[in-house]
């Protein structure tokens, strides 16, 4: 259902690092790339998360209470994602863990502010 989802930042460069580095660990990888704008995707014409500086040239922003959810295979890959953003400078937003029935799912802010968590179901 979800065709992309893209983030502002304010540092097109540190925000491709980290974001290459980061799904990569879904083996996704740079789907397409435009002057102020990149876009990543695990397989051809599937799901993508972009990011761009904003197109009306203000300066970009974090939106409360907007979050994007990466879709995990297992516990682990999760847990392998949540370390991942620290270890490229991401915050923790809450540790991998249990949040209800069968849901696992591990928090972060990438370096723009951006908030988003890996999960798994099962």
């Amino acid at each position: 259902m979800i065709g992309y989802t893209t983030f502002g930042t304010n540092d097109l460069p540190r925000a491709a690092r980290f974001y290459d580095a980061l799904l990569a660990e879904f083996g996704a990888k740079r789907a397409m790339e435009m002057g102020n704008f990149i876009a990543w995707a695990a397989a051809p014409g599937g799901p993508m998360v972009a990011v761009t500086k904003p197109f009306d040239g203000k300066p970009a922003t974090m939106g409360n209470g907007v979050m994007v959810a990466l879709a995990a295979k297992s516990k682990a890959q999760v847990d392998a994602i949540h370390r991942k953003a620290l270890q490229l400078g991401g915050k923790d937003e809450g540790a991998p863990g249990p949040r209800g029935d069968g849901f696992y799912a591990g928090y972060f802010r990438d370096l723009d502010g951006n908030k988003l968590n890996a999960f798994f179901v099962g």
